[in-house]
């Protein structure tokens, strides 16, 4: 038996008449006929009453004409459903997040993908960047947002966002007056920086931007996540270097001052595996890439 057989049935059944039927379904009469004798042999029952001028369900017929409309809605819908997974608008969709990204561009991302995809199931991790690519690795997630260096390139990479790096001030610091502030004029300043341990690429970009301007900076405090780190700035602590949409947390007792030319610049990329073409994570790159591109576009 197969579905064709099932939309021959119903097509008869609900004409009652072999001749509607066939032009309905754009075939010759014969054949149909021919198809539904074929079903009642494999079904050994009857399911039609012929006459000359006449076409009946028998009781078989009735039941089996509910059971066939239920199949072939079904039939339809698993089509439906495959081709919507198929463009990325049903499933699931598990994205790796660093922290610094969930000021700026994921929130917005996020937004406007649930508003449009609202059949995805899309969940969100905060995660550094190493923590990501262990668990692209063990197929946790489908995809991380992440800031370079990664470390692993057989990952691909897709670039998603590139931004200035500012300077995180106490208010009552000399070089919150200043419009920019000179790398190396911080050179004297306690710094607020992230454990190596936990964030190793950030840690190391910082610092070798330091040395890059002619010092190395004094360490005073340790923060594991952004948000502690600007509230040790915001205390006197020291003074911290972060991605400009972390200008978006705004509190009292900060300053935030570009650097001065040329100021350095960190990106956000996405991450995934290779070879494995998931149609909801190309969906989501695309609003990522609309939704960077909207920002960008002057007011």
């Amino acid at each position: 038996m197969e579905l064709r057989h099932l939309r021959y049935f119903v097509a008869v059944a609900e004409e009652l008449h072999f001749g509607r039927a066939a032009a309905r379904l754009g075939i010759a009469q014969p054949p149909l006929s021919q198809q539904i004798r074929q079903l009642e042999g494999e079904l050994g029952v009857a399911l039609l009453l012929r006459a000359r001028r006449r076409v009946a369900l028998t009781e078989a017929g009735r039941v089996f004409l509910d059971r066939a409309r239920d199949v072939l809605q079904r039939a339809g819908s698993a089509a439906i459903a495959a081709r919507r997974a198929a463009h990325g608008e049903t499933g699931a969709l598990a994205v790796g997040v660093v922290v610094s990204a969930t000021y700026g561009l994921v929130p917005r991302v996020f937004r406007t993908f649930r508003a449009r995809h609202p059949d995805v199931a899309l969940s969100l991790q905060v995660m550094s960047t190493g923590a990501q690519v262990a668990a692209l690795r063990a197929r946790q997630i489908h995809l991380g947002v992440a800031r370079p260096p990664f470390g692993d390139e057989t990952l691909v990479a897709d670039a998603l966002q590139e931004e200035p790096v500012v300077v995180a001030l106490p208010a009552g610091h000399p070089l919150a007056a200043r419009r920019t502030v000179p790398l190396r004029a911080l050179a004297g300043d306690p710094f607020v920086l992230f454990p190596r341990d936990l964030r190793p690429g950030w840690y190391d970009f910082v610092l070798g931007l330091c040395r890059e301007a002619g010092f190395q900076p004094q360490t005073v405090e340790e923060a594991p996540e952004i948000a502690t780190a600007i509230a040790l700035v915001s205390a006197g602590s020291g003074v911290t270097l972060v991605p400009a949409s972390v200008q978006e947390v705004q509190r009292e007792g900060i300053a935030y001052r570009a650097l001065a030319a040329p100021a350095p610049r960190t990106k956000l990329i996405a991450l995934r595996r290779p070879g494995d073409p998931l149609p909801v994570v190309d969906r989501f790159l695309a609003v990522a890439r609309e939704v960077l591109a909207r920002s960008r576009t002057p007011r």
